[in-house]
């Protein structure tokens, strides 16, 4: 009876070694597996043996043509859609001194970007442009291509200004220029850079009829910034108040040479309400005195769609549309924190508002 223990303690530690055993063999068949491209051979039958062709060849082919197979298996796993195992695969692929070292990793970070992952992505074009050099693929530099993606994915206006300012420096040749110098002053601008914003909108203006994305009035934007910095201000009130007690006076006196040098002299509109911010008219050779034939009244009130930045004042008496509203507005110029928050008569609409 005192055999039974025994021969159980006997088995359950030879079990144990067979299990140890089987475990390490299973390991190192696994192993032996990733070095032989059995994990890396996938999809149907006739799939499997190219692969097992393109791995043969992987070990015979030096340099340029290494690469060449290489991108023909990218090429494979993209189609299957196999992510996974083409990661595990390129991440095998990157080794000191390889030149191409640029171009796995960007095709690591494009898988990375069908699996969405954004965040991977972003580590691995800042992981390239800081330790791989560049290289080109199909003509297409891979640097040019890690930025964009940087771009893309980065929001932080400091960040930006770095990227943008390494197309600019890297690759004059194959940017949009003016896209990019605005983008750039945007960027600056998010930063408080204000001196470094007005000095790229200028750069900016040098390419007239640019389409920017998402910032259709970009060239109108940018000019009027760059005018007002070269405008001498001299025409801006400290307050909303005092602005309107000085336009009603000069109103009051009749006086059109008087009420017109309070007026802005950059920027300033004269539009009816169904205009478009663009469509401004040409204010040089504005006569005031000519709409001035009479008397020109004015309510007591601002306007009831007035605000914190804005305000309009109605008048009626003028020789043409009769009704025009006079607009104040908040200047917002963080570049010269004098002008800034101060009030201006930057405008006037004709006729009633809709």
């Amino acid at each position: 009876m005192k055999i039974v223990p025994v021969i159980l303690i006997t088995l359950l530690c030879t079990g144990c070694d067979i299990i140890h055993t089987a475990a390490n063999s299973s390991v190192d068949f696994l192993r032996q597996q990733f070095v032989t491209g059995y994990y890396y051979r996938t999809g149907t039958a006739q799939q499997r043996r190219e692969f097992q062709s393109l791995f043969t060849l992987l070990d015979q082919e030096p340099g340029d043509e290494r690469c060449a197979v290489i991108r023909e298996i990218i090429t494979r796993y993209l189609r299957q859609k196999d992510y996974g195992r083409l990661i595990n695969f390129l991440n095998e692929q990157i080794k000191d001194g390889d030149p191409y070292n640029a171009y796995y990793a960007f095709s690591s970070a494009f898988a990375y970007l069908q699996l969405n992952a954004p965040q991977v992505v972003f580590l691995y074009c800042d992981m390239i442009l800081k330790n791989y050099p560049d290289v080109f693929v199909d003509g297409q530099s891979i640097h040019f291509a890690c930025l964009n993606e940087l771009i893309a994915l980065d929001s932080n206006p400091e960040s930006q200004v770095h990227w943008y300012q390494e197309l600019i420096a890297r690759f004059p040749e194959k940017i949009d220029a003016g896209v990019t110098y605005f983008m750039l002053a945007k960027a600056y601008e998010k930063t408080g850079a204000w001196n470094d914003a007005i000095k790229t909108y200028t750069k900016y203006l040098d390419f007239p009829g640019t389409i920017v994305p998402d910032y259709p009035d970009s060239d109108h934007y940018a000019k009027q910034l760059v005018d007002f910095n070269k405008s001498p201000k001299d025409w801006t009130f400290e307050n909303l108040n005092t602005l309107v007690a000085t336009i009603k006076s000069a109103l009051n006196a009749g006086n059109s040479t008087q009420l017109w040098q309070y007026r802005a002299k950059v920027n300033f509109f004269a539009r009816s309400w169904a205009q478009e911010a663009t469509d401004d008219f040409g204010m040089a050779d504005f006569n005031l005195g000519q709409f001035m034939s009479g008397r020109i009244s004015y309510t007591n009130q601002l306007d009831a769609s007035s605000n914190a930045v804005e305000a309009y004042l109605r008048t009626w008496g003028w020789a043409q549309y009769s009704t025009w509203y006079l607009y104040f507005r908040k200047i917002n110029f963080p570049a010269d924190p004098e002008i800034h928050g101060r009030w201006e008569w930057a405008g006037l609409y004709y006729g009633e508002k809709f």
